[in-house]
Formats: C-alpha cells, sequence, structure tokens
C-alpha cells in the first residue's frame, strides 16, 4: 500500500495515497497506525483525500484502529474523505465512532492545532 506518514504538532499523520482502500491493501495500513499508537502516539490522523472507495473490511479496520487508540487514551480522526467514502462511513455507523473532517486544517483545528503549518 502507498503510505506516507509524519509527525506535526504531535500529531502522527498517515496519508493513504491510494484510490480504492480494499481488503488486500489493508495489512500495510493496519500495521502501521497499530506501530504508531503501540510506540506512544496518541493523536493519529488519517488522510484519505486521495481514497474514492472503500470495502467493509476497511470500515472494521478503521473501527479496529479505533477501538486500539480509545483503549490507551488516544484518538484517531479522519480527514479528506470524499462523498462516497462518507457515504460508506454513515451507512455502517462509523462515523458515530471516529470523527471526520473534510480537510486537514480542520482535523488539526480538531486536535486543538490552530495553525495547521507548524
Amino acid at each position: 500500500m502507498n503510505l506516507t506518514t509524519e509527525r506535526r504538532n504531535d500529531i502522527a499523520i498517515v496519508r493513504v495515497r491510494e484510490s480504492r482502500m480494499m481488503y488486500p491493501l489493508l495489512s500495510d495500513f493496519s500495521s502501521t497506525v497499530t506501530d504508531l499508537i503501540g510506540r506512544g502516539e496518541r493523536r493519529v490522523l488519517i488522510d484519505l483525500s486521495s481514497v474514492g472507495y472503500v470495502d467493509s473490511a476497511t470500515i472494521g479496520c478503521l473501527m479496529d484502529l479505533y477501538r486500539q487508540a480509545s483503549a490507551v487514551g488516544g484518538s484517531v480522526k479522519l480527514a479528506g474523505v470524499q462523498r462516497r467514502v462518507e457515504t460508506m462511513l454513515t451507512m455502517t455507523g462509523a462515523q458515530n465512532f471516529i470523527e471526520v473532517h473534510h480537510d486537514e486544517a480542520a482535523a488539526m483545528k480538531s486536535f486543538g492545532v490552530t495553525d495547521a503549518h507548524d
């Protein structure tokens, strides 16, 4: 899976660079975020702006990551969610747990970061 990670303002940002996020690709993604949480990252932002399609396995994976972060007092938030992906999150009820933001700046602000470029 084409992923990049960076750290800004004590927030781990995982950028997914795939147009479709589905079962065969989830292992790398899940391992990356699980490792971040395991290393002590408590605020994780997942940038899905390149992703136009997710399957049910992806929703399950996101919920698992949400549970892992919550169990250690952290949070996972999504940014750049396209309409089709947002529909899947809504249909499954995942958006009731995982915060969804239209862009990275809004997501960073939700973490209490006022200038997303620090």
